[in-house]
């Protein structure tokens, strides 16, 4: 579905390929056209799209009715759009659904990262991860709308030792329909300039028991 060239060019350049390709197996689809549709809570069965004007066709029928998931991160279609007529065909082309999701993924590990306090203990980096992939499934974290809220702007660096890989390979953790667990951590008063503070954390607890 994901290759590293494909990663490396349409990608967000603040998440590394492992957790690009994390984020996609957990949350996205492995079909470019894919249209999920809910309303209530409820999954509404559509056709499946064969063509992008037939995918356009249906997330501009459903958008503002329901909440309407697409392509190969299952981004969320109509945020911030005021008409369907503003909706754009790059939701259903594979690189600019990746460099669309993975942005706005992005910004939603910065969120749950600041609630967090920010931590630098790499080790706490599995738990962000598994809490935004939370909020990005559920649009929701600790009663923030995390696609509406506004980007906490910190520079959050994520560096994943290549060995890592193989160990996400074998995680089998793939409950993310409970609720993120209450953290622990003291929050921690987040000093200096936007961008000026790096996370260096990797993925390699995730999974671990």
């Amino acid at each position: 579905m994901l290759d590293a060239t494909m990663i490396q060019k349409c990608a967000d350049p603040s998440l590394t390929p492992a957790i690009v390709e994390q984020f996609v197996q957990r949350a996205g689809s492995s079909d470019p056209l894919a249209v999920t549709v809910k309303a209530g809570g409820r999954l509404i069965l559509v056709p499946k799209a064969k063509t992008p004007d037939e995918a356009m066709e249906l997330i501009r029928h459903y958008v503002g009715q329901a909440v309407v998931r697409v392509g190969i991160t299952q981004v969320p279609a109509g945020v911030g759009v005021k008409d369907v007529s503003e909706l754009k065909s790059d939701l259903v082309h594979a690189c600019e659904n990746l460099r669309l999701g993975t942005g706005m993924f992005a910004k939603v590990v910065r969120i749950v990262a600041k609630w967090y306090g920010n931590p630098t203990d790499r080790q706490v980096f599995p738990q962000i991860f598994k809490d935004a992939v939370y909020a990005w499934k559920t649009g929701e974290f600790e009663g923030v709308s995390v696609f509406r809220a506004e980007d906490p702007g910190v520079s959050v660096k994520m560096i994943v030792p290549p060995v890592v890989e193989q160990d996400l390979d074998t995680d089998t953790d793939t409950d993310t329909d409970t609720a993120p667990a209450s953290s622990t951590l003291k929050e921690s008063e987040n000093s200096g300039r936007v961008g000026a503070a790096e996370m260096r954390i990797d993925l390699s607890r995730i999974g671990a028991k």
